[in-house]
């Protein structure tokens, strides 16, 4: 006969808490919401055009490529307006700020959706711009920092993780949407998803209040970020941020100028996914014991290596070398984007420091890919191939640069 202490206890009822223990954990409830709402609210707007573009263009009576300016233009707002965000995002938290992008974000994209000229459309992305600024990647990896405290490196790991399966999932179910209804109800269902999925969430799921106060709100100034670190790693990501997405769009091109035929090189540019998710879990594996400078150098260093192997080779074994050393490379090089400045600046700077860092590198996403194309139309595939050389040399140094001077000042710091 049973114990009278556990009597009355329904062994289900046991065991339902301990399966669902870890959804008690705030931090990982903020993590699980947010690789939703991100897979989404990219999903739904940066990565649309790629599947209905062309829908799109026939219908508005425009171009593809004046179609395709849309995330351009999406880019160019977020880092306009990332700068003087930086301060509300320090002062209220991400929770207010991603609640209101969800929003702009359904009404971008219902705009959109009923759009019957280019001048609709363009604005349908201007205000998608001032969605992103609120609510995609640099937001969440605020709310994840208020959120997590000391585990904050391991929660953006999972999170950055997350994100790299967002073209994997929601090009699929772009796709299946547009054949079963056209595009605009495609468009206006994910601005539903906007408007009922991401904006709930993110309002019932963040944190109220950040767990450790910033500094800025313990003292009457804010603390200062060093200006040349900041101008230092602003450079490096910018630099690296330029060649990953100037190849975006280019890189089956490349393939074929180094020989390759059409189908080998599909299969090359496809398995530069697989590697960019490898390459994210690096830090996720190793976070824990290898600094963010490490990991991100040696990130870093596979660009230059990997337009080398490019440049040398016009093999289908050299394009797959290739894939491998840059996916890799991109997929360390998210991660240490979310998370060096963690190591980098002083405790409670990591908001208003990711959303100034937003400013450059919005900038060169959206500056990269025509560069490049007009580069490889006007120059030929090996320059375009010659200046992602020598800008990932650069983005190398620079990163390097910064270790240096992180030594001398922790070392400044210590002997003071």
């Amino acid at each position: 006969m049973p114990s009278p202490r556990y009597r009355n206890r329904n062994p289900i009822a046991l065991s339902v808490p301990i399966a669902w223990m870890p959804f008690r954990s705030p931090t990982v409830r903020a993590v699980a919401t947010l690789s939703l709402t991100q897979l989404i609210g990219w999903g739904a707007t940066f990565y649309l055009p790629a599947v209905t573009g062309s829908a799109m263009a026939g219908e508005l009576g425009m171009t593809l490529p004046m179609v395709m300016a849309g995330p351009t233009v999406m880019l160019v707002v977020m880092a306009m307006v990332s700068w003087p965000l930086s301060a509300v995002f320090e002062r209220h938290g991400a929770r207010p700020m991603m609640v209101l992008g969800s929003f702009l974000g359904a009404a971008g994209l219902l705009v959109m959706g009923l759009a019957d000229d280019p001048a609709s459309y363009i604005l349908s992305w201007t205000i998608l711009g001032l969605s992103g600024a609120g609510m995609l990647t640099t937001p969440a990896q605020i709310a994840v920092s208020e959120i997590a405290g000391e585990k904050t490196r391991q929660a953006l790991g999972v999170l950055i993780l997350a994100g790299g399966l967002t073209s994997t999932v929601i090009w699929p179910l772009t796709e299946l949407l547009q054949v079963k209804w056209g595009w605009r109800m495609t468009t206006l269902i994910f601005a539903a998803l906007m408007l009922l999925v991401c904006m709930p969430l993110h309002w019932m799921t963040l944190a109220r209040q950040p767990k450790e106060k910033s500094a800025v709100r313990a003292t009457a100034e804010p603390v200062a970020i060093d200006g040349p670190s900041f101008t230092l790693l602003a450079a490096s990501f910018a630099a690296n941020g330029f060649v990953t997405w100037g190849f975006a769009l280019t890189i089956i091109i490349l393939f074929e100028a180094a020989g390759l035929d059409h189908a080998s090189a599909l299969a090359a540019a496809a398995f530069i996914g697989i590697a960019r998710w490898a390459g994210r879990t690096v830090d996720f594996i190793g976070g824990r014991r290898w600094s963010g400078f490490a990991t991100g150098l040696a990130g870093s260093a596979l660009f230059p290596l990997s337009f080398a192997v490019l440049l040398l080779s016009n093999s289908f074994t050299g394009a797959m070398l290739f894939a491998t050393l840059y996916g890799i490379a991109s997929g360390i090089t998210a991660v240490t984007r979310a998370t060096l400045p963690l190591q980098i600046f002083p405790s409670g700077t990591y908001a208003r420091a990711s959303a100034q860092l937003a400013v450059p590198l919005n900038l060169s996403y959206a500056a990269a890919p025509p560069l490049f194309t007009a580069v490889m139309s006007y120059a030929g595939p090996h320059a375009a191939l010659w200046s992602a050389l020598a800008i990932s040399i650069f983005a190398y140094c620079t990163l390097f640069g910064l270790l240096l001077r992180h030594r001398r000042m922790s070392h400044a710091t210590q002997r003071s």
